[in-house]
């Protein structure tokens, strides 16, 4: 694959975990110092969708959402907005166990034909960690302006690729909510 830009979702309201989510403090790192480990053995070219000031101690790029308070898809098309490449890597700011093996088989295993290519396992698919093509950009565009913003309505508008895992590959997949799961995960860890 050509050159891949990465782009971490910053935005959201964080309502039920009351914080800004990659911020929040895993084995002594915010969220998002996790998710940064993982992305730079495979590229530099970081940037992070979001408004907030807290995120200014890291060195990237971050770019405020074009359209205001569309969720996920907002963020995705603001980061497709943004790009110079073709493929990006988006990814939630929530998702601390993403481990550079994961992100090198995403990438490995995408093919050009596909406008999105996400991993899924029979109970779960993760849209928020994904390859997304920016020539979507239009149906992205389209599906704002009708306020149709679920990603799995995005997922059967487009071409799009599943990389199957198995159930138990699902945890360093999941995407952290609230303190509760918060709980749960260092119990799991421990």
């Amino acid at each position: 694959m050509e050159t891949l830009t990465v782009f971490i979702l910053c935005g959201g309201k964080s309502s039920r975990m009351q914080s800004e989510k990659g911020l929040v403090l895993f084995q002594d790192k915010p969220f998002i110092d996790h998710i940064i480990q993982a992305i730079l053995p495979v590229t530099d070219q970081i940037k992070l969708i979001t408004t907030s000031k807290e995120y200014d101690y890291l060195e990237y790029e971050k770019i405020p959402d074009l359209i205001l308070d569309k969720g996920p898809l907002g963020g995705i098309y603001t980061a497709l907005s943004h790009s110079e490449t073709e493929f990006n890597l988006i990814l939630s700011c929530d998702i601390p166990l993403i481990s550079n093996e994961l992100l090198q088989e995403l990438i490995s295993k995408h093919t050009e034909e596909a406008g999105i290519t996400v991993f899924a396992s029979e109970s779960r698919i993760h849209p928020l960690i994904g390859i997304y093509s920016k020539r979507i950009l239009p149906v992205i565009k389209s599906a704002i302006e009708a306020d149709e913003l679920k990603m799995m309505d995005l997922l059967a508008k487009i071409p799009h690729q599943i990389i199957n895992i198995e159930e138990s590959e699902n945890f360093p997949l999941t995407n952290i909510n609230s303190t509760d799961e918060l709980n749960d995960l260092n119990i799991n860890l421990s």
